[in-house]
């Protein structure tokens, strides 16, 4: 039986504006107490991916309760980690359904053990690893790795997945290289405030405000890449790395040499998910803000055009950058992540015995 309607998102009225709701998500938002546990795992070039749990990797730490539970698989933003506090909000939230919970740190982002919560004027903390690559907003083959692992470790694992901003879109194109090939463990997607289209994003990004978001982001971004140039010279473009202030001129200099795209450009028209939602066949949601600061709003109504049956669009006019918060200034609630958990669990609890996830179809709802 299918869930009611969720209720529409209506902005906090102390929160006016795309940057206010972007900004207290990262910076006042308390973060939920979440207990995570550190498993590592080896990667076949000879690297490390840390996974940081909730509910203990076999499912038998913490309240019994997670036994044999759903499992949540998140993925984070860009220069976030399993302690941003979007990912403790999803993994308490998950963790209300009786989920376990698993973060996966994507490489280089990984944050040292017992961390508390990340805010987003903090000094970030991260683990490098020692490996011949970083990531990126395309880099899928480490979340294929651990989910076929995940499954081959657990038979019968039911797995939900849920993505936010540069993580959303790793998802999203995994979901469509994967198709109909998709693992039947994995019964439903999600995913907030994805860049579908990384140029635009890029290019919307070099005005009005922009350049103060990517001044955030780009410091640890030019730090990790001349860390990178310590342990593995000759690759990156230092002189180009050090003079960056813009997405395109780091992704020129650093993350396309390291990862093998040809230049910029190569790299976010062979990464952006807007390409391969047309494939997907799971079911999955998408939940985007018009007034996103991160992305011109016309690519959303081209993303609704392109995607398949099986995606369900929910795209507001309000909600900021993975923002959405509701409610009163002395009990706030953020929607995106709400209705993200919302939505999988009404996939994985309405799976019947022996049913083929894939024939679910989503549906478009956009809420402008």
């Amino acid at each position: 039986m299918r869930a009611e309607p969720f209720r529409p998102f209506r902005p906090a009225w102390w929160l006016p504006g795309p940057h206010l709701q972007t900004l207290w998500s990262r910076v006042l938002r308390r973060g939920p107490r979440v207990p995570l546990e550190r498993e590592t795992w080896a990667t076949p070039d000879g690297d490390e991916l840390a996974l940081d749990w909730l509910g203990g990797p076999s499912g038998h730490c913490g309240p019994s309760g997670f036994s044999g539970a759903s499992l949540l698989l998140g993925l984070h933003g860009l220069e976030g980690c399993s302690r941003s506090l979007y990912m403790l909000g999803l993994l308490d939230l998950g963790r209300r359904h009786g989920w376990r919970g698993l973060a996966l740190n994507f490489r280089s982002c990984t944050p040292p053990p017992g961390s508390g919560p990340r805010r987003v004027l903090a000094r970030r903390q991260y683990m490098m690893n020692r490996g011949r690559r970083l990531y990126h907003s395309g880099e899928t083959q480490d979340l294929d790795g651990v989910v076929r692992g995940l499954i081959e470790r657990e038979p019968g694992l039911e797995l939900v997945l849920v993505g936010v901003s540069l993580g959303g879109n790793v998802l999203l194109k995994w979901l469509g290289e994967m198709g109909a090939d998709v693992p039947d463990a994995v019964r439903a997607a999600a995913t907030i405030s994805v860049p579908y289209d990384l140029a635009a994003a890029s290019r919307y990004l070099e005005s009005g405000l922009g350049p103060r978001y990517v001044r955030y982001f780009i410091e640890t971004l030019k730090e990790k890449a001349l860390r990178f140039d310590e342990r593995h010279p000759g690759i990156v473009d230092v002189e180009g790395v050090r003079r960056a202030c813009t997405f395109r001129e780091i992704d020129d200099s650093a993350i396309a040499p390291i990862h093998g795209f040809a230049d910029a450009d190569d790299y976010y028209a062979r990464s952006s998910s807007i390409d391969y939602v047309d494939r997907i066949r799971v079911p999955t949601l998408l939940v985007s803000a018009a007034d996103d600061p991160f992305l011109p709003a016309r690519v959303l109504s081209e993303v609704e055009r392109r995607a398949s049956d099986a995606v369900t669009c929910e795209f507001t006019a309000r909600g900021g950058h993975a923002g959405f918060v509701a409610g009163p200034p002395w009990r706030p609630r953020t929607w995106a992540e709400e209705r993200a958990i919302a939505f999988l669990a009404e996939h994985a609890a309405s799976r019947a015995p022996g049913a083929d996830p894939r024939q679910r179809v989503g549906r478009r709802a956009a809420g402008r």
